[in-house]
């Protein structure tokens, strides 16, 4: 997997007050809390030596390293993404920029592009959706609210979180070895809170299975050269079992009143139950084995995913985000939206009109974020504070109907 925890660069556009909090507060705290820390890294310091990291590269690895991240440990706590409604999280990763950009960057790495579908046969709508939801084609990269020194970031996670401090030992000696490896210094060593890396946010342990050196300059660099980058993904999921040239699902219709078996059928005994594809056309490999996805029952989306499908769930095991990599490669591709919408309570605003209703939230004081068009739970509580004040239900949704009424003011 590239990652085993929710590390995307995605989970971090949050509201940042209680975390922001946290961090004024542990300046506070009394030295012997950092002496504490400082001697667990004394501890680990043999652990990682015992494991084939030289002394020399943990030491400049720590340096500087005095105490944990709060902020992490806040990010740890709350990952409201999980929680969120299957519409929320399709409605942030599948946008007019996402899928625009992705079209941009189809031509502007078409080289890349075509080396990687040769050496690895996974197509590149596949592999830019990806690099969209993993870091938004790198602009996540750039933002210093988001990227952090990994080394901090996971021995923080290894000092005070109990549920992750396996693996985030784990992840930390894999670190460590890239560091001693030289494919990166230790300035250039960052990525998200959870120890997700790079442009295709690799988690440490990933990286040394797959990273592959794609520009053939002997370093597998996936923070700043953009075919190492796309060249990794694309080669975790070819190790993993991707078939190239095959597709990694379809949307389909259901016939109304009957139930469906579960487990895996082929394609030609789901269309013999009914269970056609939503655009009209034929499966083009009757006996390949599929399964029905159904995120929101049979009011919603309905899908029959293939061996594919579950390749990328290699890279995040997460139905969401298999689904949200495999429908924004169709509209990059130029395949075009849903048949049957996500279910919503609300009118849904464009890219751009989301965009407007966080700079008119901006306006009336309500929110201080970027004006990137994406809901996050900070514009979500602008949303609620400004529904309140304007006498509308306060459930956070950005809805026309409040753009709107924003208007008319």
């Amino acid at each position: 997997m590239a990652k085993t925890t929710a590390g995307r660069f995605s989970s971090f556009l949050r509201a940042t007050g209680v975390a922001i909090a946290l961090a004024a507060a542990a300046q506070a705290t009394p030295a012997f809390a950092d002496a504490q820390f400082q001697r667990w890294v004394g501890q680990f310091r043999a652990t990682a030596t015992s494991n084939g990291v030289s002394g020399a590269i943990f030491d400049r690895a720590f340096a500087g390293v005095t105490s944990p991240d709060p902020e992490v440990l806040e990010l740890a706590r709350n990952q409201p993404e999980f929680n969120a409604p299957v519409w929320q999280y399709f409605d942030n990763q599948i946008t007019d920029e996402s899928v625009g950009n992705g079209r941009r960057m189809a031509q502007q790495h078409r080289r890349t592009l075509d080396a990687v579908e040769q050496r690895f046969g996974v197509d590149r709508n596949i592999v830019l959706a990806i690099w969209s939801i993993e870091s938004r084609y790198g602009e996540a990269l750039n933002n210093p609210r988001i990227v952090r020194n990994i080394v901090r970031s996971l021995s923080t996670l290894a000092y005070a979180d109990r549920r992750r401090q396996k693996f985030a030992r784990s992840q930390l000696i894999a670190a460590l070895k890239i560091l001693q490896n030289g494919d990166v210094d230790v300035s250039h060593l960052t990525g998200s809170w959870a120890g997700a890396m790079g442009h295709t946010q690799f988690i440490p342990t990933s990286y040394q299975t797959w990273a592959v050196d794609m520009d053939g300059n002997g370093k597998r660099d996936i923070w700043n050269s953009v075919p190492d980058a796309l060249g990794s993904a694309a080669n975790l999921l070819r190790q993993n079992g991707w078939r190239p040239g095959h597709a990694w699902g379809y949307e389909v219709v259901l016939p109304q009143g009957r139930k469906f078996p579960a487990g895996r059928m082929t394609l030609a005994q789901w269309q013999a139950i009914g269970v056609v594809r939503a655009n009209g056309q034929a499966y083009p490999r009757a006996n390949d084995q599929a399964e029905l996805k159904v995120l929101e029952g049979r009011d919603g989306p309905a899908f029959l995913v293939l061996h594919n499908f579950n390749m990328l769930k290699r890279y995040n095991n997460s139905d969401r985000y298999a689904l949200a990599v495999g429908l924004l490669a169709d509209q990059i591709a130029g395949h075009g939206q849903l048949s049957r919408d996500w279910n919503r309570p609300f009118t849904r605003l464009s890219f751009n009109e989301t965009q407007e209703l966080q700079k008119r939230l901006s306006a009336h004081g309500y929110y201080d974020g970027e004006i990137d068009g994406r809901i996050g739970p900070a514009s979500r509580e602008a949303i609620k504070a400004l529904q309140g004040r304007m006498g509308m239900s306060p459930d956070g949704h950005p809805s026309k109907e409040l753009l709107t009424r924003l208007r008319g003011q």
